[in-house]
């Protein structure tokens, strides 16, 4: 071992048997307990949905399902109107993320490389913002889109979406940590900069573009207030306000079984983008 290094096991211990036995025994112990703590809440959603309405509300309540039955989430969809909501949101999300990723990676770059005048005083205006309260902001944003006619819009959501300050900032603290000989190199190969952002930094960028993308989507996924002022029409409104203005007659385990269905898009999310999100969040603290 390299001078200088401390363990909480010396390799002494280790090499001996019993050390050995009692690390990975430790080890296992723990690994075990943090995997429950997070998954057993997963569970106790997903099997709550499969009982019935008696036994969910029974006291002590029943770890294991007395009869499994999915008909709670057949009712779910049906009951609802999941797929109409779940569409709704899908929409709401994706235009929120590509207008977003456009404009904040745009205004990102524009600082960090353009180095415009009153950049600073422009940036610092822009990180202000994340000291006013959201719900300061909820008065003026909703009288700004009634004026404009885009209630029960989808541009209601896109719009507001875009001035997001702390992952302008994000990109931004990247965009300031690429290699500047790269930059350069391809400034002297004559490209301009609009083509040096789409093939140069973008491409560089991919860890921390996977990051805001995720910050972008679960935002809107389970933003409530907002789509509860600007979404009248039930048929147009997301997820997170259908679940709560449709359950009102509706048995717990539809409920439950509706929750677990929503929450499935985003927890897909992230099981497939995991590498990225950890890179990205990674990268931040690593200069290029």
């Amino acid at each position: 071992m390299s001078a200088g290094v401390r363990t909480l096991v010396s390799p002494a211990v280790l090499a001996r048997p019993r050390g050995k036995a009692v690390y990975w025994t430790v080890f296992t112990g723990v690994v075990l307990l943090f995997t429950l703590a997070f998954l057993f809440p997963v569970y106790w959603m997903v099997t709550g949905a499969m009982k019935s309405p008696d036994e969910v509300a029974r006291t002590p309540p029943t770890l294991v399902p007395e009869s499994w039955s999915t008909a709670g989430y057949g009712d779910a969809r049906e009951l609802m109107q999941l797929p109409t909501h779940l569409w709704n949101t899908v929409v709401q999300a994706a235009g929120a993320w590509i207008f977003q990723l456009v404009f904040c990676t745009a205004a990102a770059y524009a600082l960090s490389k353009l180095r415009p005048a009153f950049g600073g005083l422009i940036l610092g205006g822009i990180l202000a913002t994340l000291m006013v309260p959201a719900q300061a902001l909820v008065v003026p944003k909703y009288l700004t889109v009634a004026d404009l006619g885009l209630l029960n819009d989808p541009l209601a959501i896109w719009l507001p979406a875009v001035a997001n300050a702390f992952n302008l900032y994000l990109l931004k603290r990247f965009f300031d940590q690429l290699p500047k000989d790269v930059l350069e190199a391809a400034e002297i190969d004559g490209a301009g900069k609009l083509r040096t952002l789409w093939s140069i930094v973008l491409p560089m960028s991919r860890p921390v573009l996977g990051v805001v993308s995720i910050f972008a989507l679960v935002a809107v996924w389970q933003d409530f207030l907002w789509p509860l002022m600007v979404f009248s029409d039930t048929d147009k409104q997301p997820i997170s306000v259908a679940l709560v203005q449709l359950s009102q007659n509706i048995q717990l385990t539809v409920l439950i079984a509706a929750m677990v269905i929503a929450s499935i898009p985003m927890v897909a999310l992230f099981l497939v983008f995991q590498r990225h999100i950890i890179a990205g969040i990674s990268a931040g603290s690593t200069k290029g």
